[in-house]
């Protein structure tokens, strides 16, 4: 499911948000400020931020700013959660780039679907070329043509980073060896090679930790995962006997 980073200061708010959220099944970070929002947001890129407006150390319209002008959170679908309900404050926050703007009391069960609702049409949107991306520990930018794991910077040919693109943005989904071939060699193939194989190979190694995330689907092609979460990284003893 998705990863969702709750900004609340008040404890009892976000453990209630936190959990249901989690009973959803999603991946909750919480956090109180919004200078650790925006920390969190620009390492990690969340699918979603949940933000109260009232916070400790910076407002959070100011938050919400911050993020709709970082190329790196810009596309980030931002809630905002707040007791203000007058029209001018809704009119701000949809003009400062918040999604939606849910009014404190509020029920948590309605909040809950509201947010799977909007992580719905936000999956659906087709993706832009040159907007960044982020799964777990791995992050790209096509503009920049940049990958990063952990933040480390992973140097890759520009065939490894079509090759990335092309399996992450079928996340879930098979691709065959032909389907790839057509994608990021831009050529048919009719029957399969081991150029694939060896480009994915070399992508792993690059990855190092991330590496995981690309699987192996037997006597098919490759499918990039579909959560972060659910892959381990195999053991040294385990890699010692495949070899």
């Amino acid at each position: 499911m998705a990863r969702i980073l709750v900004v609340e200061d008040e404890k009892d708010i976000q453990d209630v948000l936190t959990y249901n959220l989690r009973q959803a099944g999603h991946t909750v970070t919480a956090v109180s400020r919004g200078e650790e929002a925006l920390a969190h947001a620009r390492r990690a890129r969340p699918d979603l931020v949940l933000l109260d407006l009232m916070l400790p150390d910076i407002p959070g319209t100011e938050v919400v700013k911050s993020l709709k002008q970082d190329p790196k959170t810009q596309s980030v679908p931002v809630v905002m959660l707040t007791a203000k309900s007058s029209e001018t404050d809704r009119v701000v926050g949809f003009e400062l780039g918040a999604d939606d703007y849910v009014v404190k009391p509020f029920s948590v069960r309605e909040l809950v679907l509201r947010l799977q609702a909007l992580l719905r049409r936000k999956a659906a949107e087709p993706a832009r070329d040159d907007e960044p991306a982020g799964f777990g520990r791995l992050r790209y930018d096509p503009a920049a043509h940049r990958a990063f794991v952990d933040e480390k910077e992973v140097p890759l040919t520009a065939l490894e980073f079509k090759l990335l693109i092309a399996l992450h943005r079928s996340k879930g989904r098979v691709l065959s060896r032909e389907a790839l071939l057509s994608r990021v060699w831009e050529i048919e193939a009719d029957v399969t090679t081991r150029t694939v194989d060896t480009h994915v190979k070399r992508l792993r190694e690059k990855l190092g930790a991330a590496s995981v995330y690309i699987e192996t689907v037997r006597g098919t092609g490759y499918r990039f995962a579909e959560s972060a979460g659910a892959q381990k990284r195999p053991s040294a003893k385990k890699l010692r006997r495949k070899r």
